[in-house]
């Protein structure tokens, strides 16, 4: 209301600058840190200025902040969405709403995600009430093997959504890399490997470097964008299904050690899991893909992830193909079906607390932000979420969500919806419903 009494220009201010961060204690929770340990009981996690200053059993509450007693109920870190393109597709079908793909673009690796966000996209909000606090947001297929730079974005209620701009590169290897590298896997790999030392020559000698415009591998800008990657200062995020095409992923970080390298997806990651181990490689894996829907995912197995963990290796879940634009809350159903795994003989899954790890501080270790984001350890940001239930449960449903250490509003237009037709009256109705 109080917008109502402000200036055009000083409400456009109001709506687009974030909300102050609140100092808070939640106490009395069955608390999660999220960093793979079971939940406590009686646990209190205290925010101050946007960041967790201290959480688990006996912690004090400090003079003059607010209290929320959580009466017993679950209480964790915000969902960290370890793959999805929220904020940058509305409806995949209509063009003018989907900055995910840029085919026609002379443009690829230096394609930068960050100015196509949309705070107000529906599926913001209604991934932010199911308790996803942060996502890894990718760009799509661009006609390269090179998709071009993703960013973490936040859910929040306001119109500042990017945490970090240029993340990571995002790269298709499989077989949308070798249809976009020239046809065939031999040539992707050629294409990529070529790629990467037109962008070490630019490195050299920036001034010399010659743009051949869309004839090139790369552009000028590119070739600019790669340099981190190079340098390894940023992940090279790498799509990658089968098997013996990670283990050629592997070979490349081989050859150029300094590459930071994340597989993506790995569906038959299982199959070298102790490879993957040995490189250091993190993966954001995906969880229920247990049908062999492509040639490059023949060994598919919702055990996937259990014995990728087992071999070692750093594992999270992503949604890559999987409706990612919109649905990265059932992230929390499939690490729920990760702890149901354990119960059948001969499947792989995970305890509790490694599940809910996959979807918390794994992803984020895995992108290079576990010391910001995905836990309840001090020094990390203030995104808790606390449920009405076991968060890994379907039916269970965020009570309160806090990012940065700000509450944020929990109404969506599934929500309206909802409250506007569940006692429908008469007088209430639209026009087109009444006679």
């Amino acid at each position: 209301m109080k917008a109502l009494f402000l200036s055009t220009a000083a409400a456009a201010v109001a709506i687009a600058s974030p909300a102050l961060a609140q100092d808070v204690a939640i106490t009395n929770a069955k608390l999660v840190i999220g960093d793979g340990a079971a939940p406590v009981d009686g646990g209190t996690v205290v925010i101050r200025a946007g960041r967790v200053v201290a959480a688990g059993q006996g912690v004090a509450v400090p003079a003059g902040v607010r209290v929320i007693d959580a009466q017993g109920k679950w209480v964790s870190p915000g969902i960290f969405a370890g793959f999805s393109r929220l904020g940058i597709v509305e409806v995949d079908g209509v063009s003018e709403t989907n900055d995910a793909n840029a085919r026609s673009s002379p443009f690829h690796a230096a394609l930068d995600v960050a100015p196509a966000v949309n705070p107000k996209t529906s599926a913001i909000a209604l991934n932010r009430a199911e308790g996803v606090t942060r996502a890894v947001v990718a760009p799509g297929d661009s006609g390269s093997m090179f998709g071009g730079q993703g960013a973490i974005i936040d859910l929040g209620a306001d119109m500042d959504a990017v945490t970090r701009p240029r993340a990571f590169q995002f790269l298709e290897y499989g077989e949308t890399g070798a249809g976009n590298g020239g046809g065939s896997r031999p040539a992707a790999y050629a294409t990529l490997r070529n790629a990467l030392f037109e962008a070490r020559d630019y490195a050299r000698n920036p001034a010399s470097y010659t743009d051949r415009g869309k004839d090139a591998f790369l552009t000028r800008a590119d070739a600019e964008a790669l340099q981190p990657v190079i340098q390894g200062k940023v992940p090279l995020v790498v799509h990658v299904e089968r098997g013996s095409d990670i283990l050629v992923m592997l070979g490349l970080k081989r050859e150029m050690p300094q590459l930071r390298m994340v597989l993506v997806g790995a569906t038959e990651g299982w199959t070298v899991a102790r490879e993957i181990a040995a490189a250091g490689v993190p993966v954001i894996a995906s969880a229920l893909a247990d049908l062999p829907a492509t040639f490059e995912s023949l060994a598919a197995t919702q055990s996937n992830i259990g014995r990728l963990k087992a071999a070692g290796v750093t594992v999270g879940i992503g949604m890559i193909n999987d409706d990612e634009a919109r649905q990265a809350r059932l992230v929390k159903q499939y690490a729920g079906n990760l702890v149901a795994l354990n119960r059948i003989p001969g499947a792989s899954g995970l305890d509790w607390g490694a599940a809910f790890a996959t979807i918390s501080s794994k992803p984020a270790e895995a992108i290079g932000m576990d010391g910001e984001f995905g836990s309840l350890r001090a020094g990390r940001r203030g995104d808790v979420v606390i449920w009405d239930g076991d968060p890994l449960e379907v039916g269970t449903a965020a009570v309160s969500v806090f990012i940065d250490g700000v509450e944020q509003p929990l109404t969506n237009r599934q929500t309206r919806l909802r409250d506007r037709y569940w006692d429908p009256k008469e007088k209430g109705l639209p026009k087109a419903y009444e006679r």
